[in-house]
């Protein structure tokens, strides 16, 4: 049993090269014009053993994708399930999404820039929006506990918050703005101000105050 154990485990090692690889020749020469050589090569590993661990060059893309969001999602989940004020959920979304930006740019240039030109980008519709349903959770949860107004719509304004940080990860892969640490934090910050100064009570009550104030 320890034998089969030690065998698995170097099993498991050996495929997580290869990934890891893959990761970082893809995002250097882009999926379409890399082939399952420049991975094991990469890889450090022969040609042929690449395909005892995945069935073709596609399978290692959807797997990436696959473990890329996994993780995200188990962060989101983490971050609204947790005990804290709903205003410290919606920064822990936004550090959730802008983890793998900050621990692991290759798989989000990866991500980024492949999955979406993917055929079955249309079967992962569901997961792609489970983000934004948290999202929309929390902020429910914000109306009915009072901190948040309770006349804007939760689903619009978790798809503003969502897409707004979606468009940082986005121009950073793209390089059309620099997402180095202090971005990063900063945009991490001011997201979730901006969103909660829009949503606030105060702030609706605010616009009504000044709507009154105006001559008739």
């Amino acid at each position: 049993m320890a034998v089969l154990g030690e065998r698995s485990a170097a099993a498991e090692e050996k495929r997580r090269v290869i990934l890891d690889a893959a990761v970082r020749v893809f995002a250097e020469k882009g999926f379409h014009t890399s082939r399952v050589g420049d991975i094991a090569e990469e890889a450090g590993v022969a040609h042929g053993l690449l395909y005892h661990y995945f069935s073709s060059k596609d399978e290692v893309l959807e797997t990436i994708f696959r473990e890329h969001w996994t993780a995200l999602l188990d962060r989101i989940h983490a971050a609204e399930e947790s005990e804290e004020p709903v205003l410290d959920q919606l920064r822990g979304i936004a550090r959730a999404m802008f983890f793998g930006w900050r621990y692991d740019r290759d798989a989000v240039r990866v991500v980024i820039r492949e999955i979406a030109r993917s055929p079955e980008v249309q079967e992962r519709v569901g997961e792609l929006v489970k983000p934004i349903g948290a999202i929309r959770r929390i902020i429910e949860r914000g109306q009915s506990s009072g901190d948040f107004r309770r006349d804007l719509d939760a689903g619009t304004a978790a798809v503003i918050f969502y897409g707004a940080i979606d468009e940082l990860i986005t121009g950073w892969v793209l390089g059309r703005i620099a997402g180095d640490e202090d971005e990063v934090a900063a945009a991490e910050h001011h997201l979730v101000e901006i969103l909660a100064s829009g949503m606030s009570v105060a702030a609706q009550q605010g616009g009504e105050a000044r709507h009154a104030d105006v001559p008739a």
